[in-house]
């Protein structure tokens, strides 16, 4: 009642933040935007298997294909565009992507001046904040009992590593 009321008021927890100075926790679970990862030499991961285009909901993907001047990888990405408009952030081209070239940060602002924004390109993708060092953003679908401890996800190179120490 009143009593109730004013304790909330007066005592409770406020859950209004200051924004730009303060900044929200957000769950290992978090989507936010697309980051475009890369090898050691700075060349996109992608190898266009188009996988994430394919598998996208809202079709935002798009990706124009080309040879690769490097004889170890078939194709690459001559042209790799999201656009962020039509974009829901399910997460599922993170899932589809074989190389791990999609990741999906915490970064969760998302503004734009002009509708031409919105449509983010290969060098921008590839030029966002990288993620703190073993932290691949969101992977859904991955195995639960394949975390690390406190439920936290471990980087590929984990399992990759612990798949050729087995054979």
């Amino acid at each position: 009642t009143i009593k109730n009321l004013l304790r909330n008021i007066f005592l409770g927890d406020k859950p209004t933040i200051q924004y730009p100075e303060e900044k929200r926790e957000y769950s290992e679970r978090f989507r936010g935007v697309h980051i475009l990862n890369k090898r050691p030499d700075g060349s996109p991961k992608c190898v266009a298997c188009f996988m994430c285009a394919t598998v996208c909901p809202a079709e935002c993907i798009y990706i124009e294909a080309g040879e690769s001047p490097d004889n170890t990888i078939e194709k690459y990405p001559v042209r790799f565009e999201i656009d962020m408009l039509r974009c829901v952030f399910c997460g599922f081209c993170v899932d589809a992507c074989p190389e791990e070239a999609i990741i999906m940060s915490k970064e969760t602002e998302c503004s734009f001046y002009s509708v031409s924004e919105t449509v983010y390109k290969k060098e921008f993708l590839l030029n966002r904040p990288s993620l703190e060092k073993g932290e691949l953003g969101y992977r859904p679908n991955i195995n639960p009992n394949l975390r690390g401890k406190g439920g936290k996800f471990l980087p590929i190179s984990y399992y990759n590593n612990s798949k050729k120490s087995k054979s």
